[in-house]
Parts: structure tokens; sequence; C-alpha cells
């Protein structure tokens, strides 16, 4: 019978000297859940990965499957590492079928690499396979042995939109099969898109939990419409005139809790009270927003704590 929560942590701490990687991160994830873990570099997404998989002891409790890590049978955990690095010298056939001598019982290896997308490419040496081909032959090898739960740390890193596409797809699959998946990536989009639920680190804390459009609903913000005008624009005057609140930023002006559908009556506003406009934007909040919001931090931030050089993968 399936456990109802196949990940739990509880109160979970790791440092590597000075640095604190994890302070007090408490989660749980059900059976068949897609739990999306995002946060800037050095949050400590990678650490909590290693935590709930045993690689890297920590201070609490952590159990998978109803077991501390170490007891879990092997056979149903898959893990993509954020860096992985087969030998060159075997073809995508050759390493996927390497990983799935590994189990008493595994998938057929040509079923697999149908599933990642190299059933053209099979025969190809990893050396010479692109980035994206790559890394979906590192996908396959946490596939063949059809884990009950699977780790995926940045999976879609190098592959092309269509490639990134079919990735989602098969997540969605194994997730609609019952896998539990706990996912970590860089792209606002890609777990938006397919995550049940979204964790947010900063600084090793578990700062926000929730489904992204709960997230979005509380963090987010409203939608708004950026506007280029031209010099001379009084942000007070016209916050009276369109009865909205209106600001500043980056020279352009923010017009705030706009409808869609009252873009147009905005503009026709704007234009009357004198505004040059030279472009306008709408948008509505989405899970980038939330993030930037909560920590503060572009998504293509590089600051991580200073950790010892045999953990640096480790963050």
């Amino acid at each position: 019978m399936a456990e109802a929560e196949a990940l739990v942590a509880d109160d979970v701490r790791k440092r590597y000297g000075d640095a604190v990687a994890l302070d007090g991160v408490s989660l749980s994830v059900p059976t068949g859940e897609v739990f999306g873990l995002v946060g800037p570099n050095g949050a400590g997404k990678t650490t909590l990965v290693r935590a709930l998989t045993g690689t890297t002891r920590c201070e609490g409790t952590v159990r998978v499957l109803g077991v501390p890590p170490a007891d879990v049978d092997d056979a149903r955990v898959g893990l993509l590492p954020q860096s992985f690095h087969p030998a060159d010298r075997l073809t995508a056939r050759e390493l996927i079928a390497y990983y799935a001598g590994l189990y008493d019982e595994a998938r057929a290896v040509e079923a697999v690499l149908d599933d990642v997308g190299l059933a053209d490419d099979a025969d190809t040496w990893y050396e010479h396979l692109s980035g994206g081909q790559r890394r979906r032959a590192c996908v396959g090898t946490a596939l063949v042995n059809d884990p009950d739960v699977l780790f995926l740390d940045e999976p879609t890193t190098g592959i092309d939109p269509t490639g990134r596409r079919s990735l989602w797809a098969l997540i969605d699959d194994l997730a609609a099969g019952g896998t539990t998946v706990l996912l970590t990536s860089h792209s606002m989009a890609e777990v938006e898109r397919l995550a049940d639920r979204v964790g947010l680190l900063r600084e090793g804390r578990l700062v926000a939990v929730g489904a992204p459009e709960e997230l979005i609903a509380t963090h987010g913000g409203d939608s708004h419409l950026l506007v280029d005008a031209g010099p001379g624009a009084d942000p007070a005057a016209l916050s009276a005139a369109l009865d909205a609140e209106v600001t500043e930023r980056d020279d352009r002006l923010v017009v705030r809790d706009v409808a869609l559908a009252d873009v147009g009556d905005v503009v026709a506003t704007l234009e009357a009270e004198g505004v040059d406009i030279g472009s306008f934007t709408w948008s509505e909040p989405d899970l980038e927003e939330v993030y930037l919001r909560l920590t503060g931090e572009p998504l293509d931030s590089s600051a991580a704590a200073s950790v010892p050089a045999d953990e640096e993968g480790a963050r």
C-alpha cells in the first residue's frame, strides 16, 4: 500500500563550517505530488535534496516512503543530480542499459530512450551528444528503475524548448501514474507549469509553501500597466484622473490594479491628460514575481555562501 506522505522533513538543519545551508526546514510531500523547490543559488535546495536522498547527514528527521533514507529500497527511488558526468565513450543506449543492470527489475531500455527523446540517437557516444541530449540521457538513468519517488535537480538545463516540453509531458505522465516528483529549477515557468505545490527556500529557510496560484494570489501583487511616457508626467495628478495608484519605475509609469479589459480606457485617459505614450505593456503577476518579492534577488543570482570545496556541489 502506498504511503500517504512520500517525503517528510522535520526541522532539518545542516551547516558547512560557518555557512548555514538548512535552518529548520519542515515539509511533507504526498504520494503522487509534483513538488517544486525554488530559491536563489546557495539557498539550500540541493542540500535539502541530498538530505532527503540520504547522501548527506543532517540534524532533524527525514523520511522517504515512511522510512529513513538509508533504509529505503534503492529500486524505489530515482535521482538526477544537478551535476552528473557519465563516461564519454558510452552510447546513450549503453548508459541507460548500464543503470538498468543495477536493478533486479528495470524498464525496457528502448522504452526509456523513447520517453526521453533519444530513440534516434541511441547509438551516439555520450561525448558526441549535444548538451540537451546529454541531459535527456541523464534523465533516462533516473527513470530506468521506474521509481516511486523521483528527485530531479535542474532536469531541463541545456535542453531546447521542444525537448523541454517533451520532458514536461513525461513528468506529467509519471505523476499521473502515482510517482512522487521533487523538482528543483531556476525556471519559474517550468515550476509553475509542473508543480502541484511550490516551496521557496531563502537562506536555508522555507519561507513560503503552496500551490502556484495560491502563492501568486498571496505574494504576487496585482496586475499593472507599464507605460513608456515622455517627460513631465505627474504620477499624483494621473492617480487622481484614473482613480488608481500611479508610480514611477525606471523612468516609466506603473498603473496598478488594471484589468486587461480596462487597458484601453486607461490609455485613453493618460493621453487625454497629455501623457506622450511611446509604448505600454500589461502584465499580471506570476511565480517569477513571487520569487522576486520573497527573495529580493533576480533569477540568475550567483550569490552563495562560502562552503568547503568538497561540498560546493551540495548547495
